[in-house]
């Protein structure tokens, strides 16, 4: 071996590829096995910032970028931030990051208990099943820092394979939200996509992976159709469904 190849081998002597932005090796973001042969690739990420004041540019979202970093650090492929008004627009977004297979979104903004905060209501619309104890893990961690951190309502959940949290709005609270979420965050998302139980390429195991992944994308379609018929009868009994006025941030 000489040339390129020879150095190749000698940065990645035990074959392992290293991420082009950060030059790190194989991160905790990034999927344990494809099943394929061909190299892992890092778990696709978004950030959004729920803000009415932002997305209208009255100042500069501070939040969302903060995600962005925390998200690459851990490994992820990060996306965004999308800044959207809180309320209706957020759930909307979710719906499209579900849809287009993102395996984590983090949210900033709008958990708070003032009017305008719908964060956490658009979220459980749009999730299958909630998870508890991360949001009271990030509320323990800022709560021994700022009191007030025990006022936000985020919540946590996963919609079909994608695992979404709310964080607060401030950039205090998305820090220590992160510093929560750089513990769980890669192995929870390794759990939601399977990674616990790897099965040989091959094996039944393996096979049942495969027609696990197909009936869950086949059935998210019809999931998210049921819930936005829903949420249109909803809408039509009480009247709400458009972002509300007003921010706190």
């Amino acid at each position: 071996m000489s040339g390129p190849e020879q150095r190749e081998s000698e940065r990645h002597p035990h074959g392992h590829s290293t991420d082009p932005g950060t030059g790190a090796g194989p991160s905790a973001g990034t999927r344990a096995h494809d099943g394929s042969g061909r190299p892992a690739q890092p778990y696709r990420a978004l950030a959004v910032t729920a803000s009415n004041r932002a997305s209208a540019g009255v100042y500069a979202d501070k939040g969302g970028p903060l995600l962005v970093e925390g998200l690459r650090a851990m490994g992820f492929a990060a996306e965004g931030p999308r800044v959207v008004p809180d309320g209706e627009p957020v759930r909307e977004v979710l719906e499209e990051a579900v849809e287009a297979g993102y395996a984590v979104v983090l949210t900033t903004g709008g958990t708070g208990i003032s009017p305008t905060d719908r964060t956490p209501e658009v979220t459980r619309a749009v999730l299958d099943y909630e998870i508890p104890g991360i949001p009271e893990a990030i509320r323990a961690e800022g709560v021994t820092k700022v009191p007030t951190a025990a006022l936000s309502r985020g919540v946590a959940g996963v919609a079909g394979r994608t695992l979404v949290v709310n964080l607060p709005g401030s950039t205090g609270g998305v820090k220590d939200g992160l510093a929560v979420l750089t513990r769980l965050l890669p192995h929870a998302v390794d759990q939601v996509h399977g990674g616990d139980h790897p099965a040989e390429p091959g094996s039944a195991g393996h096979q049942a992976g495969h027609q696990s992944d197909s009936r869950s994308n086949s059935g998210r379609s019809s999931r998210s159709d049921s819930r936005r018929n829903s949420r249109s009868e909803s809408r039509s009994d009480d009247g709400s469904g458009g972002p509300r006025g007003g921010d706190p941030r």
